[in-house]
């Protein structure tokens, strides 16, 4: 009987944990389903260029995993039973009930509007596709003058509005920051950074907060009002609701709780990876939200399943950063080098050459998962274990 390995989500960390497993277990052991409600893989780090007008290659899940041993099914997961071991879905075939022995959760993150009175009334996000897309059709129908304010000073922000900065030379572009412009990175970091938001014409409000979004503008903590034709909301992610309802442990946030293997720390069957999952790294501080977490999670939770069902020994693998890769634009980029747990340190990488550097980073990251059959060693081996329930009823009846 093969065991049932369903994986929830195909963005980068669920797609790579996916391509791994089928790259490390025998098909007629391993049946292993990927679950996504867009037929798409979409490349996240990119949608502040699809919501300038840019064209993004289009890259069909079902086409990506022929021939790998997964099976693609594009529905909605509208539900997880934990105890059970059972998952609700909703699609084009209609609605069912998907069984499993092995979990692995990747739903990831949506936008997070804070509670900012206005914010889901008017404002645009870019954490997912469909809102890149209304963002897209919105910039193209402002005329030159037009105002646009980008809310949130963090990696996100930076990148969407240089983005918009450097595509839309005609327009108002502002940048509402709650602490000082860059004020995480090194001083190399910073001057290169207001060196280029200065070259782009970019009005910076720094240590302002943003408590309500009009039609028109923002308001801040201190009841000033900054003109906004447009608002582009950007200061942080809020993850998938659907965990905070199961049994399944979670955060104060609903992100699950896992071990250093990424496995629930309350049921042995599940796994979570990417921004669903609460893990710690160096120093014992949580990994934060980002594709630089999610794939080297995705890396550890592939390999530790294969080798519990394989009976295999457990792989280890550096849960740490190394630098934070930021576009500015097209032309310019900036690298910070970081500590492993993510402070930034004296070197920098900036200009041209930073931009390169973030364009061979960010297809490596979608090749890797365009390719799962390629790049990676691999040899199948037999399951030998019994599923993690299983196992724990044995432990308890011995």
């Amino acid at each position: 009987m093969q065991h049932r390995i369903v994986v929830l989500g195909a963005g980068y960390a669920g797609a790579v944990t996916a391509g791994r497993l089928a790259r490390r277990l025998r098909r007629e052991d391993a049946a292993i389903t990927l679950v996504n409600a867009e037929p798409d893989f979409v490349e996240r780090v990119r949608l502040h260029q699809l919501a300038t007008g840019q064209t993004l290659e289009p890259r069909p899940l079902g086409a990506m995993f022929v021939g790998t041993g997964v099976a693609f099914r594009q529905a909605r997961v509208t539900g997880v039973d934990a105890d059970r071991r059972s998952v609700a879905l909703t699609g084009a075939d209609g609605t069912g009930e998907l069984p499993y022995d092995t979990l692995v959760y990747a739903l990831g993150s949506a936008w997070n509007d804070q509670a900012v009175p206005g914010v889901a009334e008017h404002a645009h996000e870019i954490a997912g596709r469909p809102g890149a897309l209304r963002l897209r059709e919105r910039l193209a129908g402002l005329g030159a003058g037009a105002s646009v304010v980008v809310v949130g000073g963090g990696l996100t922000g930076l990148e969407a509005v240089t983005e918009i900065a450097e595509a839309r030379p005609d327009l108002d572009v502002a940048l509402a920051a709650r602490g000082g412009l860059g004020d995480w990175l090194s001083p190399k970091g910073r001057r290169h950074l207001r060196k280029v938001v200065d070259r782009l014409g970019i009005t910076v409000y720094e240590d302002t907060a943003v408590t309500a979004v009009e039609a028109d503008r923002v308001t801040t903590a201190d009841g000033a009002s900054i003109p906004a034709e447009v608002t582009v909301w950007t200061t942080g992610f809020a993850v998938h609701p659907i965990a905070r309802a199961t049994t399944l442990e979670v955060s104060g946030t609903g992100r699950i709780v896992v071990d250093r293997t990424m496995r629930s720390v309350s049921h042995p069957d599940v796994y979570a990876v990417g921004d669903a999952a609460l893990a710690t790294g160096p120093g014992g501080k949580p990994l934060r939200m980002s594709c630089a977490s999610g794939t080297p999670m995705a890396w550890l939770a592939a390999g530790v399943i294969a080798a519990r069902l394989t009976g295999g020994k457990l792989p280890r693998v550096p849960l740490r950063y190394f630098n934070q890769c930021i576009s500015l634009g097209r032309r310019e980029g900036l690298i910070q080098y970081v500590t492993a747990d993510d402070r930034a340190v004296g070197a920098a990488l900036t200009g041209r050459l930073a931009a390169g550097y973030k364009e061979v980073v960010c297809k490596g990251a979608a090749w890797g998962v365009a390719n799962p059959n390629l790049g990676l060693p691999s040899r199948r081996r037999p399951v030998v274990a019994q599923p993690a329930h299983q196992q724990a009823a044995a432990e308890a009846r011995a």
